[in-house]
């Protein structure tokens, strides 16, 4: 009984920090205003009839502080990855000279940069909900070990553990929301 009630909790940890995880790549893709080649990282654009990755068809890097150059492999490609990229709606329209592909960042007003604080509360919460169904489920199948015969005062421990779990894992979610709060909203 105690091997399956470690599995639950180990498995409820997995789960919340997958939770973290998505939460960081998806703040990562709300701009603060700085280039940053994450910003493209979930864009497809049809290679061949194949969707494929911008970063898989051509080189994305920093030009500077707010410039994103995308140098494609072939010269073909320049017109589908300028399509994809105002497909997928980032705010940013792509310039192309022929060569390559630019994306200027335009500086963010005020008024920007409070939705896209929104945004990432709106990640947030998302990620919170997630540990707190992961934490659900985990204390449901705990519910039945008790059932099936499992000590009461050990399903009470494994019941604090995931719940201080969780909670550790809420509060890293404010404390991501919190830093990239100050990074937005810093001009």
């Amino acid at each position: 009984m105690s091997d399956e009630l470690n599995i639950i909790k180990e498995l409820a940890q997995e789960g919340m920090d997958k939770a973290i995880s998505h939460l960081e790549s998806e703040l990562v893709k709300v701009r603060a205003g700085k280039a940053n080649p994450n910003l493209v990282d979930g864009i497809v654009v049809d290679y061949y009839g194949t969707p494929t990755l911008i970063s898989q068809v051509g080189n994305v890097s920093v030009a500077d502080a707010r410039t994103l150059t995308i140098q494609p492999w072939e010269k073909n490609m320049l017109q589908p990855i300028e399509r994809a990229i105002i497909a997928a709606n980032i705010g940013i329209n792509p310039q192309n000279d022929g060569n390559m592909i630019r994306l200027f960042m335009p500086p963010l007003t005020e008024e920007r940069r409070k939705e896209l604080v929104k945004r990432a509360q709106g990640e947030g919460e998302h990620s919170k909900v997630a540990i707190r169904n992961i934490r659900r489920d985990a204390m449901e199948q705990v519910k039945k070990l008790q059932k099936n015969g499992l000590s009461e005062d050990v399903c009470k421990d494994a019941e604090k553990f995931i719940q201080e779990t969780t909670d550790r894992y809420i509060a890293l979610v404010d404390k991501h929301l919190a830093a990239k709060e100050k990074e937005i909203m810093t001009v």
